[in-house]
C-alpha cells in the first residue's frame, strides 16, 4: 500500500524540522558575516578549448597584478570593490593586452555583481557556499569552464605568514576564522552540505 500523500508531506515536513533543528544547533556561527566580508574573483573563458583555458590563466594574472597593488591595505570588502569599480577600465584594457600579446583579440568585461557559490576549498582555507560579492571577468563568448579564488582578504596571490593577523585586521572575529580554517571537523562538513542544500532549495 503506498503511503497518501499527506503522510509524505508530514515527512517531509518533519525532515525539514529536524534538518532545520541540527542546522541551528550545530556549533558554528557567522557565516552570513564572513559573505559580507569577502570578495570572490570569477574568471569565464571564451569556450573550453585548451587555448582559450590557457588564456583565461593569462588573464586571471593580469587581473591579479593591476588588483593586488590597488587593495593593498584596504580594510574592508566594500572599500575595495569600488577601488576596483574605479579602475575596471584600466583592469580591463591590461587583461585585453595580455590577451593581445598571446594572439587572441576577444573582448574583457568586468562588473561588480553578486554569485552564488559552492563550498570551496584553498589549501588550510574553506569558504561555505552562499551569495559573495564578486569581481567577475568575462572573456569574450564567455562558454568556457571558469576559475575562481579569494580576491579580499588576499588569497588569490600568496597567504601571510600569520593569516589569523591578517584576517582579523580586515574585520574577521575569531569565530569566523574558524569557520574557514577549521572546515575539517566533521561538524563543520555537516553544515556546509546543508548551507549548499538549502541554497539549492532556494534556487540560489
Amino acid at each position: 500500500m503506498k503511503p497518501s500523500t499527506d503522510t509524505i508531506l508530514t515527512l517531509l515536513t518533519v525532515a525539514t524540522l529536524c534538518l532545520l533543528l541540527l542546522f541551528c544547533i550545530l556549533p558554528i556561527h557567522g557565516e552570513g558575516e564572513i559573505y559580507d566580508k569577502v570578495l570572490r574573483l570569477h574568471v569565464i573563458a571564451n569556450s573550453d578549448s585548451e587555448a582559450d583555458q590557457s588564456l583565461k590563466l593569462k588573464v586571471r594574472d593580469a587581473v591579479l597584478e593591476q588588483t593586488t597593488p590597488l587593495i593593498s591595505g584596504v580594510a574592508s570588502r566594500d572599500e575595495a570593490a569600488v577601488i576596483i569599480a574605479n579602475h575596471s577600465s584600466e583592469i580591463e584594457k591590461a587583461a585585453a593586452a595580455e590577451l593581445a600579446r598571446h594572439g587572441c583579440f576577444e573582448s574583457v568585461a568586468l562588473e561588480i555583481c553578486e554569485e552564488y557559490y559552492p563550498t570551496k576549498d584553498y589549501e588550510r582555507f574553506c569558504f561555505p557556499a552562499g551569495n559573495y560579492l564578486s569581481v567577475k571577468v568575462k572573456i569574450g563568448e564567455a562558454e568556457g569552464k571558469n576559475w575562481w579564488c579569494v580576491l579580499f582578504p588576499k588569497l588569490c596571490t600568496s597567504i601571510a605568514v600569520k593569516p589569523a593577523e591578517e584576517f582579523v585586521a580586515v574585520g574577521f572575529t575569531p569565530d569566523q576564522y574558524k569557520v574557514i580554517t577549521e572546515s575539517e571537523k566533521a561538524t563543520y562538513k555537516v553544515r556546509f552540505r546543508l548551507l549548499e542544500f538549502f541554497e539549492n532549495l532556494g534556487g540560489k
